[in-house]
């Protein structure tokens, strides 16, 4: 049996539907990452780093996955992409408006330090729109 592996994943929309948006990630995290066991109510908060007319919708999800953290970054990063994101890199174009966004905010009790993935979130704490969500089902 795969050992089972708790993943907090936060969740943020800001174009389009943004509720199906979210709804619809939860479905393909459901399918292709692990069972979502416990779910934040959303809400709705001004962007955070850019300036935008429009507003998120964020949560938080635990999902229990059999799955390794980068296997995880690679499932969640496809999601993405299936569902209208197109990538940019924050680091050099900034953020921006987003039909969905999904970060890894917590898996287990580990670190991770990559370049490409951080774990625990690095700027989570920072984020109301992530730590407000997250302490509901935490």
């Amino acid at each position: 049996m795969d050992v089972v592996h708790r993943v907090y994943l936060g969740l943020g929309s800001n174009l389009g539907d943004r509720e199906e948006n979210i709804r619809k990630a939860i479905e393909f995290i459901n399918e292709r990452v692990g069972e979502v066991v416990r779910q934040s109510s959303l809400v709705e908060t001004e962007p955070w780093g850019f300036e935008s007319e429009n507003k998120f919708l964020n949560g938080v999800l635990l999902c229990e996955t059999s799955l390794t953290p980068r296997q995880v970054l690679k499932a969640t990063q496809k999601i993405e992409r299936f569902l209208g994101r197109t990538k940019c890199n924050h680091k050099t174009q900034g953020y921006s408006d987003r039909p969905i966004d999904i970060d890894i905010l917590l898996y287990d009790d580990i670190t991770v330090d990559e370049p490409d993935l951080k774990i625990p979130h690095p700027l989570m704490q920072e984020r109301d729109f992530v730590m407000i969500p997250l302490k509901e089902i935490y």
